[in-house]
């Protein structure tokens, strides 16, 4: 097990305020004002998919490999949510999509659209964005899982949420739609 996870518990309601940061509690509101039910594991910071292996374990889910890439030009920003174990081929996608010259959008774009920073990146975040500067991308693997797994825009905690309920509730209330994109990771 993941030595960053000391308390096993998981929680289904929303935490005290004391110690966590707005953007979080922000996050655990709308979710609530929703009606969608998650399931939450409080651990120390994890940046990335792997540090989050034995999260993924313990709330029975894949976590999402979250990605903020943008174009070039810095005008056309994307979230994609792929299955962690897949690698991201920036060729695959950009033909997908008919944008060329993918890259990871600089942090100060991110902090700016979706109220995160780097390592706590999540399709929460979209609920920031509320001038849609952001497309959201779905690997169709995705789509298929009863449960999705992200961060609540901080690092320090991972939720499992049905992925129905982020679909068809919290994608809807934030007013972005999804494009679905079929990746393999391979050359």
């Amino acid at each position: 097990m993941n030595q960053l996870i000391h308390d096993t518990t998981l929680y289904e309601n929303i935490p005290d305020k004391e110690g966590r940061m707005q953007r979080e509690m922000a996050v655990y509101e709308l979710l609530e004002q929703l009606s969608i039910p998650f399931k939450r594991l409080d651990h120390e910071p994890m940046a990335t998919i792997e540090a989050c292996r034995g999260v993924d374990t313990l709330l029975g889910i894949h976590m999402c490999k979250n990605l903020f890439l943008c174009n070039t030009q810095k005008t056309a920003f994307y979230l994609l949510l792929m299955r962690g174990e897949k690698k991201f081929k920036t060729k695959e996608l950009s033909k997908q999509i008919g944008s060329a010259r993918l890259s990871f959008a600089p942090e100060e774009f991110m902090e700016e659209y979706l109220h995160i920073s780097p390592g706590a990146v999540s399709v929460m975040g979209l609920m920031n964005d509320k001038e849609q500067h952001v497309k959201l991308l779905i690997d169709e693997d995705i789509l298929q899982e009863e449960f999705l797994g992200c961060h609540p825009c901080v690092n320090t905690a991972s939720l499992r949420l049905k992925t129905k309920d982020v679909l068809e509730k919290f994608l809807p209330f934030t007013a972005h739609a999804y494009q679905t994109v079929h990746l393999t990771g391979e050359e």
